[in-house]
């Protein structure tokens, strides 16, 4: 509130009227609102609440010095099950880190729109999150890492987990197109190079390529929720895991931290509850 000069000569109604313009309900929501706000960002922090959460913006914190946003990428849509053809010299059977990938997705994850509902092909239920992509670094190469795997990768020494085992996949990232942010599990290796560290962790743009010089290749869960063309352009950015917002991307998947965590906690509440045998009995 800007208050402006009172010239009354009489101290005590300037007193007066000075305290008639203090609004003490407001004072105290002034008071209680940085409690407020980190209960909402509690709740935020809790991968365990089902849900879409409203809060005004997909976008994950900001984290810009850790990992800053990718602006303007040629963006394309792949898929599971993806036959090999001009434009994708190598099929989607398989994945950089899953020989099996068809098989252990469930089947085809079939880009047609009219045979999608829900983010899903409507002929099976996915055995993996459909919210997934492709970026084009691997950080192991015949059954070891890279070597500069350790250097390149930010997170390597949190998330090793042993010799040749990938600290990439299943890794999360949001993906933003016009007004909307989708996130998704880092699951293959393209688009056509597996070798571009200064792009995906550094400061580089994608290389020229037959795909207009993509550098992201999204699910067609990923497209149909930002509303994309099958080729176009998006930001995107690593985030960690607290930070994903609750939605689609939650709810499916064997891979997917979110089901794990929310079955693990649903176990322990029925173990927490069931009957404890008498003693002695």
């Amino acid at each position: 509130m800007i208050r402006r000069p009172f010239y009354y000569r009489s101290s005590a109604i300037l007193a007066t009227s000075l305290a008639a313009f203090v609004p003490k309900p407001c004072v105290k929501a002034e008071s209680e609102n940085p409690y407020a706000k980190k209960l909402r960002e509690s709740v935020l922090a809790r991968p365990d609440l089902g849900g879409t959460l409203d809060v005004g913006s997909d976008d994950p914190p900001k984290r810009d010095k850790e990992y800053p946003w990718k602006r303007d990428i040629v963006t394309t849509t792949f898929w599971v099950g993806e036959s090999a053809a001009k434009n994708n010299p190598v099929h989607n059977r398989s994945s950089s880190w899953d020989p099996k990938w068809a098989l252990n997705f469930g089947g085809s994850d079939t880009p047609v729109r009219s045979e999608r509902s829900d983010y899903r092909p409507v002929s099976f239920v996915p055995q993996q999150n459909p919210f997934y992509i492709a970026l084009p670094y691997n950080d192991v190469s015949k059954g070891q890492h890279k070597p500069e795997a350790a250097q390149v990768i930010p997170w390597f020494k949190a998330d090793y987990k042993g010799p040749g085992k990938s600290v990439l996949k299943g890794r999360w990232i949001a993906v933003r197109h016009k007004d909307r942010t989708a996130y998704a599990q880092w699951e293959d290796c393209g688009p056509f190079r597996t070798d571009h560290s200064a792009y995906v962790f550094g400061n580089e743009r994608p290389k020229p390529n037959l795909n207009k010089g993509a550098g992201l290749d999204v699910s067609p869960a990923v497209r149909d929720y930002l509303g994309m063309a099958d080729t176009d352009v998006t930001d995107w950015r690593f985030v960690e895991y607290k930070d994903v917002r609750q939605g689609p991307w939650t709810q499916m998947g064997k891979n997917n931290p979110f089901v794990l965590d929310r079955r693990i906690d649903q176990t322990r509440m029925v173990e927490a509850e069931a009957p404890k045998p008498k003693e002695g009995g």
